[in-house]
């Protein structure tokens, strides 16, 4: 069976597991280009965050500094997770549209067999047909997703403790 057939058995669900896919699957890519872009660029990024923080070094005590370099940091990073939280939201999402997918096809199931009774077992079959699909496409959808946002989050802490161990160095 084909990839489209299998979308079509599972109806207007599938159709929006698909939709939600694509656009996980755009805001991985994209962040995963860009958060290593940052990390290869870090020590220029370090430069530009401390140009700032070299200003106030005369009016701060040492431990202000560092605590003043850590929020700037932290500020850059937030930036660059922009769009995160969006995988995050589709990783949980995905196995709940799965499941009211299957709730629909089994519904749809006992609807036809209490109107035809189980003369007909294809018309009965259809209705478990796109429960089953659309489980399975929901947990297709959610696991990358899930994998891949922690990933992400692993390349951002990688990404901000050398930030701050750089800004740190420069500054104090």
């Amino acid at each position: 069976m084909k990839l489209y057939e299998y979308i079509q058995q599972g109806g207007p669900i599938m159709y929006l597991l698909l939709v939600v896919n694509i656009v996980g699957w755009s805001i991985m890519l994209a962040k995963f280009y860009f958060i290593n872009i940052e990390i290869k660029t870090s020590a220029t990024t370090s430069d530009d965050l401390t140009k700032d923080l070299l200003k106030q070094k005369d009016s701060l005590d040492t431990s202000s500094l560092i605590e003043l370099a850590k929020q700037v940091c932290t500020s850059h990073i937030l930036g660059v997770e922009k769009g995160l939280n969006t995988v995050k939201i589709i990783a949980t999402i995905s196995p709940l549209l799965g499941l009211l997918g299957t709730v629909i096809g089994v519904l749809s199931a006992f609807h036809v067999m209490s109107q035809t009774g189980l003369s007909d077992p294809s018309n009965f079959a259809k209705g478990i047909s796109m429960a089953l699909i659309t489980t399975v496409g929901g947990m297709i959808v959610a696991i990358p997703h899930f994998v891949g946002h922690n990933y992400l989050l692993g390349m951002l802490d990688k990404l901000e403790t050398r930030l701050e161990k750089s800004v740190i160095e420069k500054v104090v």
